[in-house]
């Protein structure tokens, strides 16, 4: 299960999240963008178990979700 909450705590994060949902950031570069935060883990885990597509249709789904809380 992907902590959408760790990956969307920061404006810098939720900008890079919002990026890759968008279409305008890679896999690799998202990878690359967390690579050695603690949210790494997290951000290779989704792209190992989803696909980049998959992963992409999932940010989309958490950043809606979290704009109506």
């Amino acid at each position: 299960m992907t902590d959408w909450a760790e990956l969307l705590k920061t404006k810098r994060n939720f900008s890079t999240v919002s990026g890759f949902a968008k279409g305008s950031i890679s896999g690799r570069a998202f990878y690359s963008a967390f690579e050695g935060t603690p949210s790494g883990g997290v951000v290779r885990n989704l792209l190992k178990t989803h696909g980049v597509d998959r992963a992409r249709a999932l940010a989309s789904k958490a950043l809606y979700r979290r704009t109506l809380t």
